[in-house]
Parts: C-alpha cells; structure tokens; sequence
C-alpha cells in the first residue's frame, strides 16, 4: 500500500510546448500544463464541460523525451506524484505552488509525420 500514498494518474492534452531548462549539473527539467475534462450534464440537462489545468513537471530522461516529442495540444498520459512548494517571487510576497512530479509519461492519439 506504501505505493498508493501520493500517485497521481492522468490523461489529458497539453496546453502548452514544454519549457525546457538545462541546470549547471547538466540535468534537464521541463515544465509544462496539461488539460484535463469531464462532460457531464447539470441539473437542467445542459451538458457541462469541466476543465482542470495542472502544472507538471519532468526531469532528466522524461525531460528528454519531453523536449523532443510533446508539443501543445499532444494527447498524453501520466503517472506521478503531488509535490508542494513555497517560493518568493520578484517583489518578496511568499507564493505557493502544487506540481504534479512526472515519473511516468505515455505519448497517446495519432503519430506525428515527423521523420
């Protein structure tokens, strides 16, 4: 059961190409969004669509693979875990953020025509 503690499944399309960031140790990290929406229909019948966005983020391989083959739109799946942290932004005001910590991603939809 230690395994079910803080897993995260996803499967959504990106809202944007990742951001890729190369650090001093030579490590890639990429940052991105991903979309994810469920139809339902309202007490009136209506059909809703409710869209949730997340904030990822991948490092080495993943990283790799996310610079070379995801691009915004791209349907994909992953697995990974909720990560929180605190930061202080440019004029010193605390801010909090929660990420998704990629550990497994799965290109889904059609193949690219790329060579």
């Amino acid at each position: 059961m230690y395994a079910l503690k803080n897993k995260v499944q996803l499967i959504g399309n990106l809202g944007q190409t990742p951001e890729i960031k190369t650090l001093e140790s030579g490590k890639k990290m990429a940052r991105f969004t991903m979309a994810t929406s469920e139809n339902y229909r309202n007490a009136k019948g209506e059909k809703v669509t409710d869209t949730q966005w997340h904030n990822l983020v991948a490092w080495g391989k993943l990283a790799e693979i996310a610079e070379k083959f995801l691009v915004k739109g791209k349907e994909v799946a992953i697995e990974g875990k909720l990560v929180s942290r605190s930061y202080n932004d440019k004029e010193g005001q605390k801010k909090y953020i929660t990420e998704i910590q990629v550990n497994e991603l799965l290109l889904l939809g059609a193949r690219s025509t790329e060579a």
